[in-house]
C-alpha cells in the first residue's frame, strides 16, 4: 500500500493531522495489521474517505465489513459518509454569512473526498440515487458545486427546487460581482449550469422519449431560467433606484446568453428554442403600459437612454437570430401577444442600431404592416405601424429615414395606401384624430405640413384634421404661427426654440435672396398672414447688431430690399443701425474680442467616449458592441451641440452646406469636436488594420461615418475641416494622416445620400450665384493639381483612396464598385499617373498580378509613386477604367491640364511638351467618343480643344495662376494651332466646303444664350466674345477665309466670318461701328494669305472687299479707323506674296485714306466715293486725327452740294463716338468735342436742309443709312435715343415744319430713352468726379421738355404716323400722352374734360 499511494492510511482525528512523522513499519503487512487496529478502535469512516483519496483500495474489505456489522449494503454507506463529509466540508467555512462558493481550504478538501468517490464508483460501492436523496435532505447552498460533476437529477417538489437553485444562482452571482478573484470559477460554475439547463429544459422531442422518468427535470430547468430572466428584467425599470453591485450581479447572469458557451454541448434547435423563448418573455413581460404611453413615453426608451441591462440582452440574443429572423420573431409576437411597449420599442431601437441592414427591412415589416392596416381597417397594425417608424426615426437618419420623410412618403402622394377609397381615406384620419390627444408637438407639425394627399372633393376631411391637431398644437403651448418658414421637421427634438429656428430661416431666405436677387415669397406671406412670428422672430433674428462691413454684402442688401419694401418698421431698423455702430465703437476700443467661452464637459465626455470605442475596436469586440459605442457617441455628440449657441441651432439641416474654400472659418468649439472625431477615425482605422485587412474589418467604420452625416449641424464643419486639411495644409501632411483622411473621404462617399449639396464660395466676386456641387464635384474642388506639391499630394492621397476602397470592397460586384466609388478619385489618378510615370502610357500586355496594395500602403518606406503606379496595374483597376462612369474624357484632361501652372509644374517643359504630344494624339485623338475620345476626328479634337478653353476661363475658381482670365494657355494653344494647321491642309484638298466648323463651334456656344436676360449672362456673354476674338486672332489668318470650288474657279467664302461679325463680334467693339484692331489685321491678312489658292488673286480679293459694302460693312468702316496702322502691314505682306500692284479695292482704301488727309490738310476736294459711307468713314477718321477743330468745320462748308448722304453718315460716326465717350471713356474720344463736332455737322446739314432724320429710321425703308445702323454694335443701337436727344440745341422750329417724320423720331427715341431707364439697363453711368445728377434723368428732362414745347408747332401732316407709339406714350409719360391726345382728338378730349368736372 505505501508504493501505491505513499501517504498515511489511517483516519487520524482532527487534532493529530497538526503533527507528521515518519512511518516506522518495516513492511506493507506491519502497516496493514496497524490499521485494522486503528479502525476497532474508532471506526470512523467519514474521516477514512476523506483522508485516503486514491489509496484506499485496499480497504475496501473493511467498508464491507462495517457494513455487514450494521446490517446496510456498502453502497449505501459509503454514499452516507460521502454525504456527511460534504456537509461537514460546506459548515467549515470561517464566513459568518453563507456564500455559495467554498474556499481555497474547503475545495482542497473536497477535491480529496471526490478523488475517493470516483474510486467508489470504479469499485461499484456507491450508490448514487441514495446519495442525491441524502444531498436534497441537506438543502445546502453549496450544494450547487456537487452539480458539476455529477451532473444530479433531482426529484423533490418542482417548487422547492426552483426556489432553492435560483437562491443559489441570484447569490453566486453577486458573489462573483463583489470578488474578482471568484469571478471566473463563479462563471466556469455558472455556464455548467446553463448547459445543463438548456439540455433538460429545452429538450428535443426524440430525446424527450427517451428519458421519460425525468420529466419534472425539464420543468424545474425551464422555471429556473424563467425565474432568472425575472430577476433581470424587475431590475430594468428600477434602474436608477438599484445600487451598482446589484446590476453588475444582474449583468452576469446575462453570460447565460452568449452563443459562444453553448458551442457543441446544445443541440442548435434547443439553443434557437431557448434564445426564441426568452424574446418572447422580454417583449411580453408586465405589459402594463398603453398604446397613449408609449406614445408620449417613447423618446425616452431609444438606445441610448434604454436600460443597458436590456440593450445589452437584446444584443445576445440577437446575435441567434439573422436581423431578418429578429425582426420576423418580433412581427410574430406583435401580432400574437399582449406586448410591453417600452421592452418592444427598446427592442426596435437596438435592432437599428446594432444592425445595418436593419432599416431596409424595418420599411419593409413597416410596409406590410400598412397594407395589412388598410386592408382589413386594423387599427393595431396602424398604430403599430406608426410607433415603430418614429422609434426607428429616433435613433437618426444615420440608421432610419426621418420621420417626417416616412410619413410623406407613406401618405404623400396619389398611389398612397389611403387614396384607394373614401372608407379608407375617412380610416387613417379617424386613427390620425384618434392620436391627437396625446401626441407630440413635433409630429402634429409634420402632419400639418406635410399632410396626406386627399384629393379636392375630401378636401374638408383633412381640414377638419388639421383644425383639430392646431387645437391641440395650442393647448401644449406651441403656437402655430411661431413655427418657422423653413422649420426642419425631422429632428429628434420635441420642439426647436423659436430663436434658433429664426436663424435658420434667415439662413435660408438669405440663400434664396442671393440665387434670386427678390425678397422670397414665403418671407413676403409671414410678414402679411404670419405677422407674429415675423415681428417677434424672424426680425429680431435678421437684425442682430455686428460690424458692418465696408463693401455691401447680401445680408445688407436683403436689409435693404425689406426696408424698400415697408416691411420692417421704421424704430426697429433705426435700432439696428445704432446697434451695430456701437458694436463697431465698441470693437474699435477694446479690440478684437474673445470667443465665447463653452463648456469642456460635454467635450470631454465624448472623448471619453471616442475612447472606449477605440478600446472596443483594438480588443476586437463583437460587432454589436462597437455599434452600441457608436449609438452612444452618437447621443453625446447630438449633447455637445445642445451646448452650442443659437447660431449652431440654426444650421440649415436641408439647405445647401456653404463652404468657402479660400478660408473656410470653423468655430473653435465645432472644431475640437471635428477634430476629435477625424482623430478617433484615423486611430480606429490604424487599430482595426493592426489585426485585419479593411475587407475583414466589419462595418463598424462605415457606420461611424454614416454616423456623423446623421448630424446634419456638424456637416458644415466637418466639410469645412476637411477643406482646411486637403486644400489647404494637404501637401504638408504625413502618410499616416493621408491615409485616414483618403478611408475617411471614401466613407464619407459612401453615406452620400445623407449629405446635402455643397455651395462653394472661392473668395471672389461673383455675377451668378455659385453653382451647387455634390459631394464628388466638392472632392474634386480641394482636391487640385496645379504645382508640384499639389500634384504630390493629390497622388498619395488618391491612390491612398482608391486602394483602400478596392480593398475594404474587394468582396463587392463590380456593379457595386461602380456605384460605390467617387469617380473623382480614379479620374485624378488616370490624369496623373501617366503624367508622372512613362511606363503608365504604354499598353499593359496582360493583366497585372494583383499586389497586396493594403499592405504597401501600410509600409513605413511608402513610395506613392511605386504605389500608385502598382494600382494602375490593378487587373480590377484596368476594369474600372472601361466603364463610362471613371474614364477620363479629353475634356475633362484639358481642364485639368489648363488649371496647371507652367512655372510651378512638376514637369519641365520639355517633358510637359511630351506629355501633351502623347495624351493628344496618342491617346484621346485615336480613342473612340464611347471612352471620351475624339474618334480620329481632327475637326471634334479643334472643337473640344476650343470648348474647354472657353469653359476653363469662364469657371470661377481660386487659382494659383497669376493668368489673366483672355490669357491662353500655351502649351495647349500651340497643340490647337498644329491642330488646325494640319485640318486646313487637309481641307485644301476637299473641293466642296460649305460650313466654317471653327465659327460654328463658337456659335453654337452663344446659340442658347439669351443675351441681356441678367447682368450676369451680359457679363458672361462679353467675356465669351472676347475670348472668342482672342482664340480667333491667336489661330492662323487664313482659317476665317474658306477657300472652295465653285466650277472650276477657286473662290474666297467670307460668309460664315461676316455672319460672325455682324452678329456677335461687332457687339464687343467699344467704337460701335468697328472692329478692334487685332481683328481687323488678322482678317485682311487672313484675306491676302488665302488669295494665294486662287489662280487670280486680285479679283478674289475685290469680290471679297466688294461683298463687304453689302453684307459685313463693318469690316470696311475698321478699316477706315485702323488704316494708318493696317496700310503698311498689308502692303509689306503683298509685297512678300505677289510682288505687283496692290489690288483694286484695297487700293481705293489707301486713295480714300490720302484724299480725306489732303482735303483737311491742304484744301483739295474730297470727291466723294459709291457708297458714300466709305468716303465718310475715311474723312471722320481723318478729323478725328486732327486737333484744330477751326479747320473740320472749314472743310464742312467746301464739302460740294451733292454730299448730303456724306454729312449725314458723319454725323453717324459723330453720334457713336459721343455715345463711345459715355460707355468707353478709356477709348480716349472726348464727349464734349464730340458733342460739338455732332452740332456743326447737323448746322451744316440744316443749313442745306438735308433730309437727315431719315438716318434715325429703324424700319427697312429708311433706304441708304441702314447700312450704317446695321454695322453699329447693338448696345450703341440701344443708346442712339441718348445721342439724339444730346443734339437738342440744333433742332430749329424750321425742322419741325420741314420734316413731317421728325415728330415721330423724336417721340420715338424719347419712349426708347424711358424704358431704358425703367430697365436700368445699357445706361451710360455719371462722371466720377462730376457733381451733377445722373446724365440720362437729365437728357430725359431735357427731351421732355423739347417735346412739350415742339409738339403744338408741329403741322398736322406730323401726326398722321405716331398713333402706334400713342399707347405707349400715355403708359410711360400722362401728360405727354394727353397733350398728343388733344391735338389728336380735340373735341373728344373737350368732352372727357367736362367730365372730370363732374367729379
Amino acid at each position: 500500500m505505501a508504493a501505491e499511494g505513499g501517504r498515511c492510511p489511517g483516519g487520524l482525528p482532527e487534532q493529530g493531522r497538526a503533527r507528521k512523522r515518519r512511518s516506522s513499519f518495516g513492511s506493507g503487512a506491519e502497516l496493514q495489521a496497524a490499521v485494522l487496529r486503528l479502525l476497532d478502535h474508532h471506526q470512523n469512516l467519514n474521516d477514512f474517505l476523506l483522508e485516503v483519496g486514491s489509496g484506499w483500495g485496499w480497504g475496501r474489505s473493511q467498508l464491507e465489513e462495517q457494513a455487514s456489522r450494521l446490517g446496510v449494503p456498502t453502497a449505501i454507506l459509503s454514499a452516507k459518509n460521502v454525504v456527511t463529509n460534504i456537509e461537514r466540508i460546506c459548515q467549515a467555512s470561517a464566513s459568518p454569512s453563507t456564500v455559495p462558493l467554498l474556499n481555497l481550504d474547503q475545495r482542497e478538501r473536497l477535491s480529496s473526498l471526490l478523488q475517493s468517490v470516483k474510486d467508489l464508483l470504479e469499485n461499484n460501492v456507491f450508490s448514487r440515487s441514495f446519495f442525491c436523496q441524502e444531498m436534497w435532505k441537506m438543502k445546502v447552498r453549496e450544494i450547487l458545486l456537487c452539480y458539476r460533476p455529477f451532473r444530479l437529477h433531482l426529484n423533490p417538489s418542482a417548487p422547492d427546487a426552483v426556489e432553492w437553485l435560483c437562491s443559489g444562482l441570484c447569490a453566486l452571482c453577486e458573489q462573483a460581482v463583489e470578488s474578482s478573484g471568484d469571478m471566473e470559477l463563479a462563471g466556469h460554475i455558472l455556464s455548467d449550469f446553463a448547459i445543463m439547463f438548456l439540455q433538460n429544459g429545452f429538450q428535443q422531442n426524440l430525446e424527450l422519449g427517451k428519458k421519460m422518468e425525468f420529466k419534472k427535470v425539464p420543468n424545474i430547468c425551464h422555471a429556473v431560467l424563467q425565474r432568472m430572466l425575472t430577476w433581470v428584467l424587475d431590475a430594468v425599470g428600477k434602474e436608477k433606484q438599484e445600487d451598482v453591485s446589484t446590476l453588475q450581479a444582474r449583468r452576469f447572469w446575462l453570460n447565460v446568453f452568449s452563443v459562444s458557451l453553448y458551442n457543441s454541448a446544445v443541440h442548435p434547435d434547443s439553443l434557437q428554442q431557448f434564445f426564441r423563448h426568452t424574446l418572447i418573455e422580454v417583449l411580453t413581460y408586465n405589459p402594463l403600459l398603453k398604446v397613449s404611453d408609449a406614445i408620449h413615453m417613447q423618446k425616452e426608451w431609444s438606445f441610448t437612454r434604454t436600460c443597458s441591462l436590456l440593450t445589452t440582452l437584446y444584443r445576445k440574443l440577437f446575435v441567434a437570430f439573422s436581423p431578418k429572423e429578429s425582426i420576423c420573431q418580433l412581427q410574430q409576437v406583435l401580432e400574437t401577444h399582449e406586448v410591453n411597449w417600452q421592452h418592444v420599442l427598446s427592442c426596435v431601437s437596438t435592432l437599428a442600431v446594432c444592425h445595418a441592414e436593419a432599416e431596409q427591412l424595418f420599411k419593409d415589416l413597416l410596409s406590410h404592416l400598412l397594407t395589412k392596416a388598410f386592408g382589413n381597417y386594423d387599427v393595431e397594425n396602424m398604430i403599430t405601424a406608426f410607433l415603430i417608424a418614429r422609434q426607428a426615426a429616433l435613433e437618426g437618419p444615420a440608421v432610419f429615414m426621418p420621420y417626417s420623410k416616412w410619413f410623406k412618403a407613406s401618405f404623400g402622394n396619389a398611389g398612397s395606401h389611403h387614396t384607394s377609397s373614401k372608407k379608407a381615406l375617412v380610416f387613417l384620419f379617424e386613427f390620425l384624430s384618434e392620436l391627437v390627444p396625446f401626441e407630440p408637438a413635433q409630429y402634429l407639425k409634420v402632419h400639418i405640413m406635410y399632410p396626406p394627399f386627399v384629393p379636392s372633393k375630401h378636401r374638408s376631411v383633412l381640414l377638419e384634421y388639421i383644425a383639430l391637431a392646431k387645437t391641440r398644437l395650442d393647448d401644449l403651448k406651441v403656437a402655430i404661427e411661431d413655427m418657422g418658414l423653413y422649420e426642419d421637421l425631422s429632428s429628434r427634438d420635441e420642439s426647436v426654440q423659436p430663436q434658433g429656428q429664426a436663424l435658420h430661416d434667415v439662413e435660408k431666405a438669405l440663400q434664396i435672396f442671393e440665387n434670386t436677387r427678390k425678397i422670397p415669397t414665403s418671407v413676403i406671406e409671414a410678414s402679411i398672414f404670419r405677422r407674429r412670428y415675423y415681428t417677434s422672430w424672424f426680425l429680431p433674428a435678421l437684425l442682430r447688431p455686428r460690424v458692418l462691413p465696408k463693401t455691401p454684402d447680401v445680408l445688407m442688401a436683403f436689409i435693404d430690399s425689406l426696408k424698400r419694401a415697408d416691411k420692417i418698421p421704421s424704430n426697429l431698423y433705426s435700432t439696428y443701425v445704432q446697434a451695430c455702430g456701437a458694436m463697431k465703437k465698441k470693437m474699435l476700443q477694446d479690440g478684437s474680442q474673445a470667443g465665447t467661452s463653452h463648456s469642456k464637459e460635454p467635450v470631454e465626455q465624448l472623448k471619453a467616449d471616442l475612447a472606449e470605442l477605440r478600446v472596443l475596436i483594438v480588443e476586437q469586440a463583437k460587432q454589436e458592441d462597437v455599434l452600441a459605442q457608436i449609438a452612444v457617441v452618437s447621443d453625446r455628440l447630438a449633447r455637445v451641440f445642445c451646448h452650442s449657441s443659437d447660431e449652431s441651432e440654426a444650421a440649415a439641416l436641408h439647405s445647401p452646406i456653404q463652404i468657402d474654400i479660400s478660408a473656410p472659418r470653423l468655430e473653435a468649439c465645432h472644431q475640437s469636436v471635428v477634430d476629435l472625431l477625424l482623430t478617433s477615425f484615423c486611430q480606429n482605422l490604424i487599430a482595426a488594420s493592426y489585426f485585419n485587412a479593411p475587407d475583414r474589418q466589419g462595418p463598424c467604420l462605415s457606420l461611424f461615418v454614416k454616423m456623423m452625416c446623421g448630424h446634419r449641424n456638424l456637416l458644415p464643419s466637418l466639410l469645412g475641416r476637411l477643406c482646411q486639411l486637403i486644400y489647404h495644409q494637404g501637401p504638408s501632411l504625413n502618410n499616416a494622416h493621408i491615409l485616414g483622411l483618403a478611408a475617411f473621404v471614401v466613407h464619407l462617399s459612401e453615406s452620400r445620400a445623407l449629405i446635402p449639396e455643397v455651395q462653394v464660395n472661392f473668395g471672389i466676386s461673383q455675377p451668378v450665384p455659385a453653382k451647387l456641387l455634390s459631394l464628388a464635384e466638392f472632392w474634386n474642388c480641394l482636391l487640385e493639381c496645379r504645382t508640384e506639391e499639389s500634384f504630390a499630394f493629390c497622388m498619395r492621397f488618391c491612390t491612398a483612396a482608391v486602394s483602400y476602397f478596392m480593398c475594404k470592397f474587394s468582396s463587392c460586384s463590380h456593379e457595386d464598385l461602380c456605384a460605390l466609388l467617387p469617380p473623382t478619385l480614379v479620374k485624378k489618378l488616370q490624369y496623373i499617373v501617366p503624367r508622372l510615370s512613362l511606363e503608365a502610357r504604354g499598353i499593359l500586355c496582360k493583366e497585372a498580378k494583383t499586389d497586396p496594395l493594403w499592405n504597401s500602403l501600410s509600409h513605413p518606406s511608402l513610395n506613392y509613386r511605386r504605389a500608385s503606379l502598382c494600382l494602375w496595374k490593378q487587373a480590377r483597376f484596368q476594369e474600372l477604367l472601361k466603364e463610362k462612369a471613371f474614364q477620363l474624357s479629353f475634356r475633362e484632361w484639358l481642364l485639368l491640364e489648363l488649371d496647371v501652372c507652367s512655372e510651378k509644374d512638376i514637369l519641365s517643359a520639355s517633358e510637359r511638351h511630351d506629355f501633351h504630344y502623347w495624351a493628344i494624339y496618342q491617346w484621346y485623338l485615336p480613342a473612340p467618343s464611347a471612352s471620351g475620345g475624339c474618334d480620329g476626328d481632327l475637326e471634334k479634337a479643334c472643337g473640344i480643344i476650343i470648348n474647354t478653353i472657353l469653359d476653363s476661363s469662364q469657371r470661377l475658381d481660386l487659382g494659383t495662376c497669376s493668368r489673366s482670365k483672355t490669357a491662353l494657355n500655351p502649351d495647349i494653344f500651340c497643340k490647337l494651332q498644329e491642330l488646325v494647321l494640319e485640318l486646313g491642309c487637309r481641307q485644301r484638298l476637299l473641293s466642296d466646303r460649305s460650313k466654317h466648323f471653327l465659327l460654328e463651334i463658337l456659335q453654337e456656344r452663344l446659340k442658347d444664350r439669351k443675351p441681356g436676360s441678367a447682368l450676369g449672362e451680359q457679363l458672361w456673354r462679353q467675356q465669351e466674345l472676347l475670348l472668342h476674338r482672342r482664340i480667333l486672332v491667336g489661330l492662323p489668318a487664313s482659317t476665317l477665309i474658306i477657300t472652295c470650288q465653285k466650277g472650276k474657279k477657286t473662290v474666297l467664302d467670307c460668309e460664315d466670318f461676316f455672319r460672325f461679325v455682324n452678329s456677335e463680334l461687332k457687339n464687343v467693339c467699344s467704337r460701335g461701328y468697328a472692329l478692334s484692331y487685332d481683328i481687323t489685321s488678322h482678317f485682311f491678312r487672313g484675306l491676302l494669305n488665302a488669295s494665294l489658292g486662287c489662280s487670280k488673286f486680285a479679283e478674289a480679293i475685290n469680290d471679297v472687299l466688294t461683298a463687304c459694302q453689302t453684307d459685313c460693312p463693318i469690316v470696311l468702316l475698321s478699316a477706315a479707323l485702323w488704316w494708318p496702322k493696317l496700310e503698311p502691314v498689308l502692303c509689306s505682306q503683298w509685297k512678300r506674296l505677289f510682288g505687283v500692284p496692290l489690288a483694286e479695292e484695297l487700293e481705293r482704301l489707301r486713295e480714300l485714306k490720302s484724299s480725306a488727309t489732303s482735303f483737311l490738310s491742304s484744301g483739295l476736294a474730297f470727291p466723294p466715293s459709291e457708297p458714300p459711307w466709305i468716303s465718310a468713314a475715311f474723312l471722320h477718321c481723318a478729323v478725328q486725327q486732327q486737333s484744330p477743330r477751326g479747320q473740320d468745320r472749314e472743310a464742312l462748308k467746301r464739302l460740294g452740294t451733292d454730299t448730303q448722304q456724306l454729312l449725314v453718315s458723319l454725323l453717324f460716326f459723330s453720334l457713336m463716338d459721343l455715345i463711345s465717350a459715355k460707355i468707353a471713356p478709356k477709348e480716349g474720344v472726348d464727349f464734349q468735342m464730340s458733342l460739338e463736332w455732332s452740332l456743326e455737322i447737323l448746322k451744316c446739314l440744316e443749313e442745306r436742309g438735308a433730309s437727315w432724320p431719315l438716318l434715325f429710321h429703324s424700319e427697312k425703308g429708311a433706304g441708304q443709312y441702314c447700312v450704317l445702323r446695321s454695322a453699329a454694335s447693338d448696345h450703341h443701337i440701344r443708346l442712339l435715343p441718348l445721342a439724339f436727344y444730346s443734339l437738342t440745341p440744333g433742332f430749329h422750329q424750321e425742322l419741325l415744319t420741314r420734316e413731317q417724320t421728325f415728330l415721330y423720331v423724336a417721340l420715338d427715341f424719347y419712349i426708347q430713352l424711358l424704358q431704358l431707364f425703367v430697365e436700368g439697363k445699357d445706361l451710360p453711368q455719371p462722371d466720377q468726379g462730376g457733381q451733377s445728377s445722373d446724365p440720362t434723368e437729365h437728357v430725359i428732362s431735357t427731351a421732355r421738355r423739347f417735346l412739350l414745347g415742339a409738339i403744338p408747332h408741329c403741322p398736322a401732316e406730323s401726326f398722321g404716323n405716331i398713333q402706334p407709339l400713342l399707347a405707349t406714350c400715355e403708359e410711360f409719360d400722362q401728360e405727354l400722352g394727353a397733350t398728343l391726345l388733344h391735338i389728336l382728338r380735340p373735341t373728344a378730349a373737350m368732352e372727357l374734360d367736362e367730365e372730370l368736372v363732374l367729379f
